[in-house]
């Protein structure tokens, strides 16, 4: 065990070594170095996803993921205090924008946590200017990187995104930013019926939960395969491997790569699939 450890290492080394030697041209090389180190086990996939996800923010705009006006849970600045518990209540949020007249006049953001001080004293009178915070406004065209750097710095969490002629055009938070980096954050208060279980990545890249039923699967790739067999992507995978594999093992099935992310010795949980040629449809050969 120990001369394995210590070949791993050494490979590491030399493998690190090689890449300062060879300095890629481009973005596109370096991801192509990175992903042959992944293949060749000295990167761990989740790794991989995670700096593909932090060399993407820097060419993603705000626009591109920011919660659209229209969806916006805003609070009225008349709102009394059981109508703000109820919004609290039934969105989950724990921060909100809250509004003057227009829903273009946002007067500042109203913190969850900072109605406790209230219902803490029965005999205190509410207003909630006093308890709202400072407004942050960023214009749409703002790159990830740069925004999650101000975010870290500021400390805030939330800012207002605003359009070409200053009118709101929607919100963004950290957790928003960070999610494009490391993928989605599963909290208490996320709907299981809204639960994403197929993510893109660049370069044809999808990671999809084993959980994910045959129909959403075949319905997001436009592919055909059988449902007979199995309910679940994780079962057509097991399946297709005919035993169950471990983490890291690969197969190729059609138009698709398919790797291992997560697996346990009772099932598969997280797959890689990344399209080889996306001109044929795949179809299970049993049907």
């Amino acid at each position: 065990m120990q001369n394995k450890k210590k070949y791993i290492y050494q490979k590491t080394i030399r493998f690190f070594l090689s890449l300062f030697r060879q300095e890629p041209p481009n973005r596109e090389g370096l991801i192509e170095i990175l992903r042959n180190a992944e293949n060749r086990n000295l990167l761990d996939a989740d790794a991989l996803l995670m700096i593909e996800g932090a060399l993407h923010v820097s060419e993603t705009h705000v626009r591109d993921i920011m919660v659209p006006r229209v969806q916006m849970i805003i609070i009225d600045n008349n709102a009394k205090p059981e109508e703000i518990l109820r919004s609290v209540v039934e969105s989950g949020h724990s921060r909100f924008p809250v509004i003057g007249d227009t829903n273009d006049e946002i007067e500042g953001i109203l913190l969850a946590k900072d109605l406790l001080n209230y219902y803490a004293d029965a005999d205190r009178d509410f207003n909630i200017k006093d308890v709202m915070r400072p407004t942050v406004f960023i214009p749409e065209s703002k790159r990830l990187n740069v925004l999650l750097r101000e975010f870290r710095m500021s400390r805030n969490h939330m800012a207002i995104v605003v359009d070409e002629y200053n009118g709101v055009a929607g919100l963004v938070t950290i957790e928003d930013v960070i999610e494009e980096i490391i993928g989605e954050i599963e909290d208490e208060h996320d709907h299981e019926d809204n639960e994403i279980n197929i993510n893109t990545h660049d370069n044809n890249r999808y990671t999809v939960k084993a959980l994910t039923q045959i129909g959403e699967f075949n319905e997001f790739f436009n592919t055909e395969i059988s449902d007979n067999e199995y309910d679940t992507v994780g079962g057509f995978v097991i399946n297709t491997f005919g035993y169950l594999p471990k983490r890291g093992e690969i197969i190729d099935f059609e138009r698709f790569n398919i790797k291992i992310l997560r697996a346990d010795k009772r099932r598969v949980h997280l797959i890689l699939f990344t399209q080889i040629d996306s001109g044929n449809s795949l179809e299970n050969n049993s049907k």
